[in-house]
């Protein structure tokens, strides 16, 4: 039976089951609950926190699990990065009061305060950095004024809590984290990769639309172009002579831009219709 962990609680828990509900998979109807068993799907799913998800994989006493990418990099063990799974984005940034550091190269030598020093550290490392790394639990943005630390790493989101520190960022980001699948190097156990097309399909669906319109037949080759579809759009004849119906899936962020070009090209009867899931 494949072995999932999956979060507990904070911004990555609802999206990881949904994400699982919609590909196919059985989840916890009460949140106290700390196993599910898909017994149709052979899969048992673990309720854990986020943070120890990647210690679960690494080890092998989970074969997969659904975590931010910030804390696979920061528990730096041997489990490796599967599928970005689109939500959660999260960007991590070095803070410090104005004018006091420049450029991220300036670190060098400084005390760094954070709650992912694997984080930290990784970066230190890629560039051959030396720096004093202290970690702490939360609040990082009063390090710097309470002398603990000369700047800060963290997650940054509109920097208003900088701002209220006296703190602005600076340099390039140290990461940009998203929710993934992670699992660990070279291993493969029964149902993952159906997991994985599963998963896969739930991405393309929710960035897909299906699109649907009547188009005289003489602009089939224009209303096409703007219509390509992922293999090729399904072109059917209509009973009006000389008509055809057309559908493709189309990006969804392009479709209002689409059915306006469409419609100015002649199409008409334009239908959009969401895509449950998917397989390409």
């Amino acid at each position: 039976m494949l072995r999932i962990a999956v979060p507990n609680k904070g911004t990555l828990s609802q999206p990881a089951s949904q994400m699982l509900r919609d590909a196919g998979y059985r989840q916890r109807t009460d949140p106290k609950d700390l196993v599910c068993r898909d017994d149709a799907n052979n899969v048992e799913f673990f309720y854990l926190r986020p943070r120890d998800i990647a210690t679960y994989v690494g080890t092998g006493d989970l074969d997969l699990g659904i975590t931010g990418r910030d804390l696979l990099v920061d528990s730096g063990v041997p489990a490796e990065e599967l599928l970005d799974l689109n939500f959660a984005g999260a960007t991590f940034r070095w803070a410090a009061t104005p004018g006091s550091i420049g450029a991220g190269e300036q670190i060098g030598g400084r005390r760094i305060a954070t709650a992912y020093p694997g984080v930290v550290e990784r970066y230190l490392a890629e560039k051959d950095l030396k720096a004093d790394v202290v970690r702490l639990d939360g609040a990082v943005e009063n390090a710097v004024r309470l002398g603990v630390a000369d700047l800060i790493a963290d997650v940054v989101e509109t920097g208003a809590t900088l701002r209220q520190a006296g703190l602005v960022t600076f340099g390039d980001p140290l990461l940009h984290s998203s929710a993934i699948l992670i699992g660990r190097p070279q291993a493969a156990p029964p149902g993952a990769a159906q997991l994985l097309r599963r998963l896969q399909g739930v991405l393309v669906a929710r960035s897909y639309v299906m699109l649907a319109y009547d188009v005289p037949a003489s602009l089939l080759d224009n209303a096409t172009a703007l219509t390509p579809g992922i293999e090729s759009p399904t072109v059917s004849p209509l009973q009006r002579e000389g008509w055809v119906a057309v559908e493709a899936m189309v990006k969804r962020a392009d479709v209002h831009r689409v059915m306006d070009e469409l419609y100015e090209l002649g199409a008409r009867a334009i239908l959009v219709t969401d895509i449950a899931n998917c397989r390409l």
